[in-house]
C-alpha cells in the first residue's frame, strides 16, 4: 500500500528522524522513572515482527505509550509502527501524528469505523499495530480481563489477502526491593489469523483476545512475585547507566593533580 493510499485512510505515515529523537526520550524518560525495564519471551515479539502484526497490551499507566515505543525500536526496529490515539489528544498534539498515532473520535460510530479503516490500512501495508485493547487506564489485578469490542471487531472483518499475526502483550509497573519501581513486560502467544476464518464474530474474537491476555497477564503476575531479574530479558537498566556516570566521573577526577584543593579559601 502506497503512502497516499495511508494518507487517505487517515494515517500519516511517521517520521524516521522524529521517532529516533522521540525514542531517545522515551527511554531517558524510563531510565528516569524505573530501575529497569525487564521482558519475559521477547522473542516472541522479535519473531512475529516479520509481517503484518497487532499487539495488543492491558492499560495499567501513563508510561505505556513510552514502553510501547521503545520496544518497538528495540525488538522490532525496522518495522514500520502505528497506533490509535484519540482525535481530540492528536488535536492538542499534533507532534504524535508524525510519530505513527492516528485519530479516531471516541465513542461514536464514525469514529468506530474510522479506526477500523485506519487498522486496516496499516495492517495491508505490513505495519506493526499497537492497541491498550481496554480502552481505559485498569489495574493490572482486576479479573476477568475485559477488553473494548473494536480488536474483535477488526479480526472479524479481516479480509485481506495476507495472513496477520496477534500477539497479547501483559504490562506491569511494581516496587521489588529497590527505591524506583520495576518496568514487567511479558509476550503471550502468538495468535494466527487467517483471511478464510470466518466461523468467529466479532464477539468470539473479544472473548478469545480477553483469554489469551488474561493468561499473559497471569504468567507475568508469578514472575514478578518472585523478585528475580534472571527471568527476564533486562532492555534498560537505570543503574548500569548511573554506573557508567560515575566511571566517568572517575576518569576525569584522575585527570587533576593528586590531592589539589579546587576550595576557594578568603583571604
Amino acid at each position: 500500500m502506497s503512502r497516499q493510499m495511508l494518507q487517505q485512510a487517515g494515517v500519516r505515515p511517521a517520521s524516521p528522524a522524529l521517532v529516533r529523537a522521540f525514542a531517545v526520550i522515551a527511554r531517558r524518560r524510563l531510565r528516569g522513572g524505573f530501575r529497569a525495564l525487564r521482558m519475559l519471551h521477547a522473542e516472541r515479539l522479535a519473531q512475529a515482527g516479520t509481517g503484518p502484526l497487532i499487539v495488543y497490551l492491558n492499560h495499567p499507566s501513563w508510561w505505556d505509550p513510552l514502553l510501547c515505543l521503545t520496544l518497538a525500536r528495540t525488538l522490532l526496529p525496522d518495522c514500520m509502527h502505528h497506533a490509535p490515539m484519540s482525535a481530540a489528544s492528536l488535536l492538542r498534539y499534533p507532534m504524535f501524528g508524525k510519530l505513527g498515532m492516528f485519530p479516531v473520535d471516541q465513542g461514536s460510530a464514525r469514529g468506530a469505523a474510522q479506526f477500523l479503516r485506519s487498522s486496516q490500512s496499516v495492517l495491508a501495508a505490513g505495519g506493526v499495530l499497537w492497541i491498550t485493547a481496554q480502552g481505559r487506564f485498569s489495574d493490572v489485578r482486576l479479573r476477568p480481563t475485559t477488553l473494548k469490542a473494536g480488536l474483535g471487531t477488526l479480526l472479524h472483518r479481516f479480509h485481506d489477502t495476507t495472513s496477520i499475526t496477534v500477539l497479547p502483550l501483559a504490562v506491569e509497573y511494581t516496587f521489588w526491593n529497590g527505591v524506583k519501581p520495576e518496568a514487567l513486560v511479558a509476550a503471550g502467544t502468538p495468535i494466527p489469523v487467517h483471511r478464510m476464518e470466518t466461523t468467529h464474530t466479532a464477539r468470539t474474537w473479544t472473548q478469545l483476545l480477553e483469554e489469551h491476555l488474561q493468561t499473559t497477564q497471569d504468567e507475568l503476575a508469578v514472575a514478578a512475585m518472585d523478585r528475580d531479574p534472571a527471568i527476564f530479558q533486562t532492555l534498560l537498566d537505570s543503574e548500569g547507566a548511573s554506573l557508567w556516570q560515575r566511571l566517568r566521573a572517575r576518569m576525569r577526577g584522575e585527570l587533576e593533580m593528586p590531592g589539589a584543593d579546587h576550595t576557594t579559601e578568603p583571604h
